[in-house]
């Protein structure tokens, strides 16, 4: 995977050399993000996470596999890239589901000025066009406004709820799920 561009919007994937600007964005919007982050339930936690050249490798071995796509966010600005957020493409599954969901986090310092909605679009066409998918999902929290903002304006249509869907914050957090299908996968 290379990367999928519109005018100064890139995503592609996070490389090694990507550490410093990763860990500056993660740690400037802890505070914004950790009440929509995923975290893992008290069976899960006792084994570590993976560093972050251990998460690119991950990363990068699912991308390989076609399983999840994530990519970074980028801004192009003269001759420089900044990072504001990832997407990823995930629970890709192929054969009679064809569908995927995308999740996603943006900088708060970049938050409503539609980067999020566009890298959305973007790796929905790509899902759509390039891997044929049938379906993709977005499940938000019901109280993210912001994050339903983007689903909506992004073309997805309110499917349902899920309850205790995912652990979220600490916690099994319920969700609705947000659907768009591609009309030319029949």
């Amino acid at each position: 995977m290379k990367k999928l561009v519109e005018n100064e919007l890139i995503l592609k994937p996070i490389r090694f050399r990507d550490k410093a600007q990763w860990d500056a964005v993660r740690s400037v919007n802890r505070d914004w993000l950790s009440p929509w982050e995923a975290t893992r339930p008290n069976i899960d936690s006792k084994s570590p996470l993976p560093s972050y050249y251990g998460m690119v490798m991950q990363l990068n071995r699912e991308i390989r596999a076609v399983r999840s796509i994530a990519l970074g966010i980028w801004l192009k600005e003269n001759r420089n890239e900044i990072l504001i957020g990832q997407i990823t493409l995930g629970g890709i599954i192929f054969g009679a589901m064809r569908g995927a969901h995308i999740g996603y986090w943006i900088d708060q310092r970049f938050a409503n000025q539609g980067y999020t909605t566009r890298s959305v679009k973007l790796l929905t066409k790509f899902g759509f066009d390039s891997l044929k998918l049938h379906r993709i999902e977005i499940n938000l929290r019901p109280e993210n406004e912001a994050s339903k903002q983007v689903a909506i304006k992004a073309g997805y249509e309110l499917e349902g709820a899920r309850k205790n869907y995912l652990h979220i914050a600490g916690d099994w957090r319920n969700h609705i799920t947000f659907v768009k299908e591609n009309p030319a996968v029949k």
